[in-house]
């Protein structure tokens, strides 16, 4: 990428959000304002390769953005209060700042976790509002078709629009109600960073660095909720391991392949600190739960050490809070780690009967566990259907390896 290229990618990861959220603040209308901020970066892809990049960005983005919705808004005739709430906006030139929460990304993902909406709504609106995360990816982090998760956005910004919700920063005191929400977009913020839903690399280093930040943040602003220290924690122990997920090709490296010796240790000192500061509380919430999950990982020297017993019992608890697909995947997994790769395939077979597809992450469970039974030509076939499924180049290429080893077997 050129010089030019690189500072507009840098600042629509920087400035989105913020441009966003100021032309909802002046407008009251989502859509119009997605629309002004994108067509803002399109006119800077067009005129800073010949004019330079300008010395605020982010301004020079809001002024954009802010001129082409006064233009759309003159041409539709739609009333002069609108046009006024964007005056307001120009002669101010930035959105105003507010000290309740002194990070601007994090105050905007509060500021759109509006208790109206229903939680999933919530999430899912930060998330495509802020973050830059597209539909699909959002969509595939909740497990629905993108189309329904399409449907659900605008169902959101209907309601918003309807029913006269304002786009402001919550007082102090209203924090607490937002905060699950403001925990969930961090949690999907973090988990596409940590593997990509597509693309060509395991990991999107940047999203999970931008999850990890806010996480720590949280914490700082609600050092007393146990589920914000949980979710800290969860993202410090996984964040331990990113430099050994992927070899030098890129591919997966799964757990129990990985080089320990390579591990963050300050990562999982500070994350199992933080355990222990939020485990004191009575009741251990989802994101307690997962950091306990993954403290059973990280502290085992070698993968024979570690308590598979202690992690279905966590997995226990934490279906009993969290009764998904994916947890009562995840805790087959740790039960065939525990009991045997039968016991393992039995309760897949379960999960296949009674829940939703789990795309393939179900098929290259299955291929593992048979690939370690030594039904190679079972193992083959659902490798097969897990890389038809798979969107992700560095998980297609584990998958790959996987297959071919396999089927080198059955020859």
């Amino acid at each position: 990428m050129t010089e030019i290229e690189d500072a507009i990618t840098a600042a629509f990861h920087t400035e989105w959000g913020r441009l966003v959220a100021a032309l909802i603040g002046g407008l009251g209308d989502w859509d119009l304002a997605e629309e002004c901020a994108q067509e803002a970066f399109t006119l800077a892809w067009r005129t800073w390769p010949r004019d330079g990049v300008p010395e605020r960005p982010g301004a020079w983005l809001l002024t954009a953005a802010r001129r082409r919705a006064l233009d759309r808004l003159r041409r539709d005739r739609v009333g002069a209060e609108k046009l006024r709430a964007l005056a307001l906006l120009e002669s101010r030139g930035e959105p105003v700042d507010d000290n309740t929460i002194p990070d601007d990304r994090l105050r905007l993902i509060f500021t759109c976790c509006h208790p109206a909406l229903a939680f999933e709504a919530q999430v899912a609106l930060a998330l495509r509002t802020l973050t830059g995360l597209t539909t699909a990816e959002i969509a595939r982090a909740f497990g629905v078709p993108e189309p329904t998760m399409a449907k659900r956005l605008v169902r959101a910004k209907q309601k918003i629009r309807d029913a006269g919700i304002p786009y402001r920063v919550p007082p102090a005191h209203l924090l607490p109600e937002r905060t699950r929400a403001v925990l969930g977009v961090i949690y999907l913020l973090f988990n596409e960073g940590y593997v990509a839903s597509a693309g060509p690399r395991l990991q999107r280093a940047d999203l999970a660095a931008e999850a990890q930040r806010l996480a720590a943040l949280v914490v700082e602003l609600m050092p007393d909720d146990p589920e914000a220290g949980g979710l800290n924690a969860l993202v410090l122990l996984q964040q331990s391991r990113a430099c050994t997920r992927s070899d030098g090709d890129g591919a997966l490296i799964p757990l129990e392949e990985q080089d320990r010796t390579r591990w963050n240790r300050e990562l999982i000192a500070a994350g199992m600190a933080e355990l222990r500061r939020t485990a004191r509380r009575e009741r251990l919430g989802p994101y307690q739960l997962q950091a306990m999950i993954v403290a059973c990982h990280v502290t085992a020297e070698t993968p024979e050490q570690t308590d598979w017993a202690a992690i279905v019992s966590l997995y226990d608890a934490l279906y009993a809070q969290v009764p998904s697909p994916t947890v009562a995947l995840n805790r087959a997994i740790a039960t065939a780690m525990r009991s045997g790769p039968e016991v393992g395939l039995k309760l897949l077979d379960e999960l296949t009967e009674s829940g939703p597809d789990q795309g393939h992450l179900l098929a290259a469970t299955r291929a593992d566990l048979l690939r370690r039974l030594g039904r190679n030509d079972a193992a083959a076939r659902e490798y097969r259907i897990a890389l038809d499924l798979a969107t992700n180049d560095a998980e297609r290429a584990y998958l790959t390896r996987r297959l071919s080893e396999v089927a080198r077997s059955e020859r």
